[in-house]
């Protein structure tokens, strides 16, 4: 059996949790069957049984306006990754940039069509901010995907349950698979060279937040939550590649308005590499998702492999991942949603952000106890091999039903 992996993010390329995911389902996937990924970049690997393509941004000068253009520039990979020959028995999708070409290959080369839902644009509104009309291009792409696809893969029961709220999709065809975490790789390690490289104090503890500047990753509402905090302990926020100019001008103002107020502060403005983000991971006293939407969290896994306390936003996946009072504490977040979302101000989630973070690092015990039983997790649950396995299950059971 063959599978093509369609995926706008691929290493080195990578900067969220659903090429996170694409990199390591392939790697161990390629252990079971054969892997194509074509993805977005130049990326070229030919080895038997195993290969990754990379299609670049169209040569030709767009004059659309500048939201919509990487709204075309998906467009035009979905059709290159067609217009080369495809001899795989299924296709796989990750993210709404790639569904156009999943349709494309379901329906000129008859091959079942599986889609993994990291994220759904109807519960993303932000996202008109970033892309203006090609909002309604996006929106409109994933509902005909999802609802024409063979299979459906939800990486958590809550994004299971939004599935089957938002759209025409028959129950039977959605399958929960979970995120995963190399447990090898990601483990505690000395945080030291992190901790130099950025100024950090290594005397003094530290929360963590680690994810991009959107309105998803809440990274708004932790900031917000310093003013909270209580004094003996930094807060280090490793937040790049911002969605818009004006959410980028937002952090800024923000994080100026608190370092004034406060010292301890440290902004790292890129994406860092893994090996970095593995130390920071493992100094951290707590590590802080405060994600208004979240279908899965795989950077809690992440900070939990490597014997890290979480304090995250209960929202989405993340209640399947940590677990109150056992690896973490998880905070009712702001919403606009009915229940089971909770109705609290942004203020609120703020204040009670910042209530369980200074709960757990005045309690150095409590925050070892955490650190070792979301390690004890991670390594039971959350597995790439039994992921890779499930998945490669499902593709035998749409070729072979």
């Amino acid at each position: 059996m063959k599978v093509l992996l369609l995926s706008n993010e691929y290493p080195p390329h990578t900067y969220g949790g659903a090429g996170v995911h694409v990199d390591y389902l392939s790697r161990q996937l390629r252990n079971l069957i054969e892997v194509d990924v074509r993805c977005f970049g130049d990326q070229k690997i030919r080895e038997q049984g195993f290969s990754v393509t990379g299609f670049p941004a169209p040569t030709t000068e767009q004059t659309a306006p500048r939201a919509l253009q990487s709204i075309f520039g998906a467009i035009h990979r979905c059709n290159q990754f067609n217009m080369q020959s495809i001899d795989a028995d299924v296709v796989h999708c990750h993210t709404w940039y790639t569904h156009l070409g999943g349709i494309f290959a379901k329906l000129n080369y008859g091959i079942p069509l599986v889609i993994t839902v990291h994220s759904l644009e109807p519960l993303r509104p932000w996202k008109r901010e970033q892309l203006g009309g090609g909002y309604d291009f996006s929106c409109w792409v994933e509902r005909t995907a999802l609802e024409m696809a063979d299979a459906v893969i939800a990486v958590s029961e809550g994004t299971r349950h939004d599935i089957l709220e938002h759209f025409n999709v028959d129950p039977k065809k959605v399958h929960i698979i979970y995120n995963g975490v190399d447990t090898e790789e990601y483990r505690k390690v000395d945080p030291s060279p992190a901790l130099a490289r950025f100024g950090i104090d290594p005397s003094q503890p530290y929360v963590l937040f680690v994810g991009r500047i959107t309105r998803q990753k809440g990274i708004i509402h932790l900031v917000e939550a310093i003013r909270h905090m209580d004094p003996g302990f930094q807060i280090v926020l490793c937040a790049g590649a911002p969605d818009t100019p004006e959410i980028a001008a937002e952090m800024k103002a923000a994080v100026e308005a608190e370092s004034a107020r406060r010292e301890g502060i440290h902004w790292v403005a890129e994406m860092v590499d893994r090996k970095t983000l593995i130390q920071l991971y493992s100094g951290a006293g707590v590590f802080c998702c405060p994600s208004i939407y979240e279908p899965f969290g795989i950077i809690n896994l992440e900070a939990m492999a490597c014997e890290c306390p979480v304090v995250g936003s209960a929202v989405g996946g993340i209640p399947e991942v940590v677990l109150h009072d056992q690896t973490g504490y998880l905070v009712p977040v702001a919403q606009h949603r009915e229940p089971p979302y909770s109705p609290l101000s942004p203020e609120d989630f703020a204040r009670d952000l910042a209530f369980s973070i200074n709960r757990l690092m005045k309690d150095p015990d409590r925050r070892e106890t955490f650190g070792k039983g979301g390690r004890e997790r991670a390594e039971a649950l959350f597995g790439w091999n039994s992921i890779a396995k499930q998945t490669a299950d499902l593709y035998d059971s749409l070729l072979f039903r």
